[in-house]
């Protein structure tokens, strides 16, 4: 079983529910770098262990992602297949993504100050 879908050895509640906050832009950092493909996206993904998806949560997020027009799409030939649907930033995902990284310093010093023994006193 892949993390986020189900309950995956190691996985926590706490450790889904932040992977699901945070997917979207950890996807949209990634295509900031060039355009990717799906598996790709969820191979990328994989390497950090905390961020580990599927196929089956990834392509409802890069549907949504289009609609939202945070990113756009073209088909690609493949060498061994059928062509590939590649997913490329926009720049309103470059606008949400800065909006994100900006906001994130702040958002992740409010929850360590709740989690530091001490600090809510």
């Amino acid at each position: 079983m892949v993390a986020g879908d189900a309950k995956y050895p190691g996985d926590s509640r706490a450790a889904s529910q932040l992977r699901k906050g945070v997917l979207e832009y950890c996807v949209l950092a990634l295509l900031r770098d060039g355009p990717r493909y799906g598996v790709e996206l969820v191979e990328e993904l994989a390497r950090v262990d905390a961020m580990a998806t599927s196929q089956g949560t990834m392509y409802p997020l890069l549907s949504r992602l289009r609609r939202s027009g945070l990113a756009d799409t073209h088909l690609q030939e493949s060498g061994n297949g059928p062509p590939r649907r590649y997913y490329t930033l926009t720049d309103a995902g470059r606008a949400a993504l800065r909006e994100f990284a900006d906001d994130w310093p702040a958002f992740r010093a409010a929850v360590d100050h709740f989690l530091t023994p001490g600090e809510t006193t």
